[in-house]
């Protein structure tokens, strides 16, 4: 994987779908302030080599000025029950301590909102960033029913390290 091969794909992921206004989700983008982060440029994107040392090592950083830093792993070198065993352990032992979460993201474990396929689908990521900053901004648009048309199934695992803003 070439570093910067996978910031365009990931970025032009994030214009084409995660900035996209979906019918099935109520009006809404996957996410409402992915736009302005990326124009912001507080989007880090990072390949990673080990996702639970990766993390280990943010937690020690901070997230500095970024909105957001996303490590990339080649999903063939990653089976989702290692990468979701990693990223748990990390946040678990590292991360949420320090007010910072990772949400993952693996080709493996098909995340489908209302007929939305959520993933990348190209690498395995962990999207790593301020607890009480996302949910504020949780808070924020699920006051505006941002959550309304999502499944609770979703929501539930969503929510697991978070606070429920509804």
């Amino acid at each position: 994987m070439e570093l910067e091969t996978v910031k365009k794909d990931i970025l032009d992921w994030c214009q084409r779908f995660v900035e996209v206004p979906h019918v099935a989700l109520g009006g809404w983008p996957p996410c409402p302030y992915a736009r302005q982060a990326r124009l912001a440029g507080t989007v880090h994107i990072l390949l990673g080599s080990d996702p639970y040392y990766d993390l280990k090592n943010q937690s020690r950083w901070g997230m500095g000025t970024a909105e957001v830093v996303i490590y990339a792993y080649d999903p063939t070198e990653w089976s989702y029950a290692t990468f979701h065993a990693s990223i748990e352990s990390a946040n678990t032992e590292f991360l949420l301590p320090r007010d910072i979460v990772a949400l993952e993201d693996h080709p493996s474990d098909i995340e489908d909102v209302n007929g939305v396929v959520m993933n990348q689908g190209t690498y395995a990521l962990a999207l790593v960033q301020s607890l009480s900053k996302l949910d504020t901004a949780a808070k924020q648009v699920g006051s505006k029913g941002f959550y309304h048309a999502w499944p609770e199934e979703y929501l539930t695992g969503l929510f697991r390290h978070r606070q429920d803003p509804r």
